[in-house]
């Protein structure tokens, strides 16, 4: 163990000693294992991945070209998720990185957490960076979580199989998993314990600001239905960064477009956690997974909602055709207005989220006037010639109408997924998906396919591979 952990550090400190910012900092020569600073740094891992294979067919915003769903309804994730096929047997196949690199960047966390205190350096800076990678740590538990296990629910959740909480380094522990409670117990544990010792202005965006501790508090809290906690925590975070693009000021998104990149001149001022990659949007990548259904498509005002006139396409020209269905009613994400143009932040918090988690928090709580105000500031700098609306009189109907809201402003990624996960275990909420399909290919029969609320392909199956190494990690699923 003790090899790979020098193995890791040595890489790191082959890629900081070439920093600038380090040089100035460190003197010649101090660049060691046993460095704070290195530890620190460690911290900084850009372009953490989370591949959307496993879920992101699964829900009603999401759409795909038929020739890749037509004759795999068994036999890839993709085909089964479309189709909602129960039948299937998930468990056997392959699946994509998403729970490999969850817990590789939990073991890098891991790493640091475990050592730091015992390097040479400035307590300060050991202080910070366990609390940062505790931040990040908790962030991949609340991946895991909510892709793997069952959305938190009150009557059940002390005994609904959770994962398996990795909160120090050891390659071989077999560790069983704990309940969803258990493991959303750890997650805020780790969140206020890093909260104390947050920058509001990192050294570099690589590392997480003190915005983005209570940005992700309050969206742990909203699932965890701590309405009051959540509320209190969007409500620090944007009081430290409010800050929102205003797409209306946007003719066309161009190379010369500002907000290209997570920081600096050209950075997009909505981005909390810098660190983590947009979710599928190069190459075909971007193609496969970057399409949005007929129902969503629908429900956007198309000239006037620059969230999508700005990024979204229906266009038979040739170069969609091999991924898109022209006639099926889905939208296709246009590569060409953010690859180095725009960075549209799939994963991970903005802003954007934050108000909006802060508009269902009072709501929650019976403030609706104060809830509408978060959703008309967010408008008005997203749709043309917006007018402030006045909030719904019931509870009910504002908490809908924020669902709505929270479909237009935070496609692909984890969200809409996990909107439906936790939205389906209350009746005023719950959604029963169906789906016509196929639209566009004559030759096939078309079918109806129905995803009831309670069905069990919300819940992905852990990995076959992790399974094998770790007896324990038993499927939360009945397959």
């Amino acid at each position: 163990m003790r090899k790979l952990l020098y193995s890791i550090l040595f890489v790191a400190v082959a890629m900081f000693a070439a920093c600038d910012d380090y040089i100035d900092i460190t003197p010649k020569g101090a660049i060691t294992v046993d460095s704070a600073y290195t530890y620190y740094e460690l911290v900084v891992f850009p372009n953490r991945t989370y591949w959307p294979t496993s879920f992101a067919l699964l829900t009603d915003d999401s759409y795909a070209r038929e020739g890749n769903i037509i004759g795999n309804e068994n036999t890839s994730l993709d085909g089964i998720n479309f189709t909602f096929n129960e039948n299937a047997n998930r468990k056997e196949l392959a699946q994509n990185n998403l729970y490999e690199n969850a817990y590789m960047y939990i073991l890098r966390y891991n790493i640091i957490i475990d050592n730091i205190d015992d390097s040479y350096g400035n307590d300060d800076i050991k202080k910070l960076g366990k609390a940062e990678a505790r931040l990040l740590r908790a962030w991949e538990h609340f991946v895991v979580l909510n892709n793997y296990a069952k959305a938190y629910d009150p009557a059940t959740a002390k005994t609904d199989g959770g994962i398996v909480i990795m909160d120090k380094y050891d390659l071989e522990a077999s560790p069983n998993k704990s309940t969803v409670e258990e493991t959303y117990q750890f997650i805020m544990k780790e969140i206020n314990e890093a909260l104390p010792y947050l920058q509001e202005k990192p050294l570099n965006l690589g590392h997480p600001s003190l915005a983005y501790g209570y940005g992700l508090k309050s969206l742990v809290c909203l699932f965890h239905r701590d309405w009051q906690e959540a509320k209190d925590a969007a409500e620090k975070c944007l009081s430290l960064n409010n800050a929102l693009v205003d797409y209306t000021t946007i003719s066309k998104v161009t190379s010369n477009t500002d907000y290209r990149y997570t920081g600096g001149k050209s950075g997009n001022p909505e981005v909390l956690d810098a660190t983590t990659a947009s979710v599928g949007f190069t190459g075909s990548i971007a193609y496969n997974y970057g399409q949005i259904s007929p129902e969503l498509t629908e429900m956007f005002d198309q000239v006037n909602d620059r969230r999508y006139s700005l990024f979204f396409v229906q266009s038979d020209k040739s170069s969609y055709a091999y991924y898109y269905d022209f006639g099926s009613g889905a939208s296709i994400w246009q590569t060409t207005a953010t690859l180095n143009r725009f960075y549209y932040a799939t994963v991970g918090l903005r802003t954007a989220e934050v108000m909006l988690i802060a508009a269902e928090a009072n709501a929650r709580l019976g403030n609706n006037s104060a809830a509408m105000q978060y959703i008309n500031d967010l408008r008005i700098k997203r749709i043309y010639g917006y007018q402030a609306e006045v909030a719904p009189s019931s509870q009910t109907d504002m908490i809908k109408l924020i669902i709505t809201e929270r479909r237009k402003e935070l496609l692909f990624g984890f969200h809409r997924f996990w909107d439906l996960k936790r939205f389906n275990t209350e009746s005023e909420y719950a959604k029963t998906i169906t789906r016509v399909f196929p639209v566009v290919n004559k030759e096939v029969p078309q079918k109806t396919y129905t995803l009831l609320p309670n069905s069990r392909l919300y819940i992905i199956p852990f990995p076959k591979s992790a399974r094998e190494k770790n007896p324990n990690l038993t499927l939360n699923t009945d397959e």
